[in-house]
């Protein structure tokens, strides 16, 4: 038997996406759903308007301040106390939604869960070594249920505000950049909006380098999942509240059991180690590169002269704004890859039980035929 498979990428399965968003949608046909993605999608909204007037009062200070105009600089400083205000209750209040939804869905779907896998005593007829994904059931419906329920609405709010704000201060960086004009080989060559293009550029690279240091993360996800649910079931053998544990087991054997088990949670929590590790060369690689590419693409505009210091400002950080919203997949892809192992582990749990209600229905069927 080989303990430690070998690392292989997980493609995305989408029979068990699918049974898993059949089981968890009907929340989102519900009223209180809508009245909460309606309220959540408002907020981005408005702080989307925040952050664009914090964008310009960042454009109207530094202009303020290589003037030395006082009077302009004591107003800035009464304006940003509003709009910090605002920006911080539009935070809270993003929270208090967010997390209401998460606990409403997960709520749902746990419920409709367990009421399938209580049904005519499910849990008691499952063998987990002739129904595949039905081991360790109970790490699934508290575990796995609260991750596939919990991210997509953190994940899927931050698309969409990545999406919006994107498209917003792409026109800022147009409008504030303008075009350069550079002369390679003697040739002269105009780039309109050339933060634009700059910025998209510089994301994409980020976000690819991103796919190729952390591809295995999905994978090694599910399995260190696995692992740890399979060491605690070995663990609550131990005390007899382990239903898969097998009777005739002496103690011996069962410690044997535990320090494999343990062996392979560590195995897969180092594997996990080395791609944050590998991520992390690119996300805070990108944290320090990102406003100093900004800088170097704005300098040559403010050393002709074309560009005032407020100029620079605001578009240095509507690119470092731009950046971070462009690079989502950047921010989010252990998440993502959190995510849809707790899907996959909850479907395989409801398909599990799918099989075994087929074989109840097939059983009833046949008792009505010899009757």
């Amino acid at each position: 038997m080989q303990l430690f498979p070998r690392l292989v990428l997980i493609r995305d399965q989408h029979p068990l996406t699918r049974r898993f968003w059949h089981a968890a949608s009907p929340f989102w046909r519900t009223q209180k759903a809508w009245a909460l993605a309606i309220l959540l999608v408002a907020i981005v909204l408005v702080q989307l308007l925040v952050q664009v007037l914090l964008n310009l009062w960042n454009r109207n200070f530094f202009d303020a301040l290589a003037r030395k105009d006082g009077y302009a600089l004591w107003l800035q400083a009464e304006l940003f106390v509003p709009l910090a205000a605002a920006s911080i209750l539009l935070a809270a209040a993003s929270v208090w939604g967010r997390m209401t939804a998460q606990r409403s869905w997960r709520e749902m779907t746990t419920r409709h869960v367990i009421e399938k896998w209580l049904q005519h005593d499910r849990f008691r007829h499952l063998n987990h070594r002739l129904i595949k994904g039905s081991e360790n059931p109970e790490y699934r419906i508290v575990v796995d249920i609260r991750i596939a329920t919990d991210a997509p609405i953190d994940l899927s709010l931050a698309f969409f505000t990545s999406i919006i704000t994107s498209i917003t201060f792409f026109v800022v960086l147009w409008t504030i950049g303008g075009s350069i004009t550079v002369a390679p080989f003697g040739w002269q060559v105009t780039i309109p909006g050339y933060l634009v293009f700059g910025v998209i550029i510089y994301s994409s690279l980020v976000s690819m380098l991103m796919i190729v240091f952390g591809h295995h993360m999905t994978g090694v996800i599910e399995r260190m999942n696995q692992s740890d649910a399979e060491f605690r079931a070995a663990a609550d053998a131990f005390r007899g509240g382990n239903d898969n544990a097998d009777p005739k087991a002496s103690d011996g054997e069962m410690r044997q059991t535990l320090q494999l088990k343990l062996q392979a949670t560590l195995l897969w929590w180092r594997e996990l180690l080395w791609q944050i590790v590998s991520t992390t060369f690119v996300s805070q690689g990108n944290v320090l590169f990102a406003p100093v590419v900004a800088w170097f693409l704005c300098a040559p505009k403010y050393l002709l002269g074309t560009m005032t210091l407020g100029e620079l400002t605001q578009a240095a950080a509507a690119f470092v704004v731009v950046q971070g919203a462009f690079n989502w997949l950047v921010d989010n892809y252990q998440r993502l890859a959190d995510w849809r192992s707790s899907v996959h582990r909850v479907a395989t749990l409801l398909l599990a039980l799918d099989e075994l209600e087929a074989k109840e229905h097939a059983n009833g069927n046949r008792r009505n035929a010899a009757s």
